[in-house]
């Protein structure tokens, strides 16, 4: 089984979207900032072209029960919807180790699915080896950072990057 860890702020819903909640009516989709259409279509060829599954480690996933988690995917025209969350098995104690904590419940996530033979974590917030040092832990080496939080995951290259880790 082929995985992405997706977190939604940041990489789908861009800053851009943030607030956007606020500007609707009623409904589950009220209860949302927008994905950014842009940033759905290069996540849709990204679930084409690899067939993966999608886990979600956003926030997010705190205030919601995953079946309405599921019918916001289809709301907003993603093809796949998310099949899990990761569990929250760390207090975040600050700005400052959400890096940290967000790849240990990845971590443990796999830990518990020994049926994943591909996986990616995709995240605004920097989970690679060499940033997470200065926590003292691994990092993901399976990660794809997107900086820019007006572009995410349509950030040049990055759906490229994506797909390497899970062909």
């Amino acid at each position: 089984m082929k995985i992405i860890f997706l977190d939604h702020d940041g990489v789908i819903c861009l800053s851009t979207e943030w607030g956007s909640r606020f500007k609707n009516k009623d409904g589950l989709d009220s209860m949302f900032d927008r994905f950014n259409d842009k940033a759905i279509k290069v996540l849709n060829q990204i679930l084409d072209e690899t067939g993966a599954e999608i886990v979600v480690s956003s926030d997010w996933r705190y205030d919601t029960p995953l079946e309405q988690m599921q019918e916001l995917y289809k709301i907003r025209g993603i093809k796949k919807y998310p099949i899990g969350y990761t569990d929250s098995i760390v207090d975040i104690k600050g700005l400052e180790y959400l890096e940290h904590n967000r790849q240990i419940e990845i971590r443990h996530w796999l830990s518990q699915h020994p049926e994943v033979t591909q996986w990616v974590a995709i995240d605004d917030l920097n989970m690679s080896p060499e940033f997470c040092k200065k926590y003292e832990s691994e990092g993901l080496t399976n990660f794809v950072h997107t900086p820019r939080s007006k572009e995410g995951i349509k950030q040049t290259g990055i759906k490229e990057k994506i797909i390497k880790f899970l062909k």
